[in-house]
């Protein structure tokens, strides 16, 4: 799979965008325009609405991969944190004392203060640990301390814990690291512009049980879904009610990924105009369309995401279509 810039409203195949209309009373009042796409994991599109080659910042749908070197390099095992210090690395949190608890557990067992992390301290919180990328930053200090690389900055893009990230998906995506492009994300941390394409191959893969490091990841993100997000946060509810088929893993923007657990299939979503009530919509619209979930399950998610109050509700114009 190759980069490209060539994105547009519509992919190739004219199969246009899906629109999600928020509807007061049954009168269209909002209107989001979004992609999604579904590769195997040989990088394949599958289905498509809207443009593959999409590119945007992959955002926090990025932080199973970034874990991966904290697996990889015998940091998780050292630090004897368990599946739930896996699942609280890939999280995007609501920083709740439970989720500030799993951190700092992550911390103790590597010996490294909280002082330390580099992620922003929350409005109204008191401690970084309470920021919902504390988990992943918690798993950069402990890798940083088992390679014996530096703690102060790692979150620099040519520090070498950095390097390896970008290295593994590199590998993933079968590119050459050069290719990638890299941003400060909100906590710090670099984050990569992709193809919603190269999102979703990703995802395959987490969800393919063919990696072993991201296999223990997903079964830790499976095993407890309330440190991935949190009660009543969609990863959440959605992998708790999924039985154990679906992963789920969000991101700023309007980006929203999934996989199918052993069938190594990936989804990524993106709404152009960042919105996440959209992103939900869609994906709860993609995961019908693919019977990857039951109609009791679905219907159960949509009471919780697509009616956000009596007088509204969501609906999703659209469908993929095989490539």
């Amino acid at each position: 799979m190759t980069l490209s810039t060539n994105f547009g409203g519509t992919s190739r195949n004219g199969n246009p965008p899906l629109e999600v209309r928020l509807l007061r009373n049954g009168i269209t009042e909002s209107r989001h325009r979004v992609h999604a796409t579904v590769c195997d994991g040989r990088g394949r599109v599958l289905m498509r609405a809207g443009d593959p080659q999409q590119l945007s910042f992959v955002r926090s749908a990025l932080k199973p991969f970034q874990a991966t070197v904290f697996v990889a390099s015998g940091a998780a095992d050292q630090c004897q944190c368990g599946e739930r210090g896996l699942a609280i690395a890939c999280a995007s949190h609501a920083g709740t004392a439970m989720h500030a608890r799993e951190a700092f557990k992550v911390l103790w067992g590597a010996e490294i203060e909280a002082e330390q992390l580099q992620c922003p301290c929350p409005e109204h919180g008191s401690s970084p640990l309470e920021h919902n990328c504390s988990g992943k930053h918690a798993a950069f200090l402990a890798t940083c301390r088992r390679m014996g690389w530096s703690t102060e900055s790692y979150l620099q893009q040519d520090h070498p814990l950095q390097k390896e990230v970008l290295k593994r998906v590199a590998e993933l995506l079968g590119l050459p690291a050069a290719e990638l492009v890299s941003a400060r994300d909100d906590c710090g941390a670099p984050t990569l512009q992709l193809q919603l394409a190269q999102m979703a191959l990703l995802y395959a893969h987490l969800g393919g049980g063919t990696q072993p490091d991201l296999e223990r990841l997903s079964r830790a993100m499976l095993a407890h879904p309330e440190l991935v997000a949190g009660e009543g946060r969609f990863d959440t509810e959605l992998m708790r009610r999924g039985h154990g088929q679906v992963l789920s893993k969000g991101g700023a923007e309007g980006i929203q990924c999934l996989s199918r657990v052993g069938e190594g299939m990936g989804v990524a979503i993106k709404v152009e105009d960042g919105s996440a009530r959209a992103k939900h919509a869609v994906a709860l619209h993609l995961l019908e369309q693919l019977d990857w979930l039951t109609p009791m399950t679905l219907e159960e998610l949509r009471g919780s995401f697509l009616n956000p109050a009596p007088h509204l509700r969501l609906e999703v114009i659209g469908e993929l279509r095989f490539d």
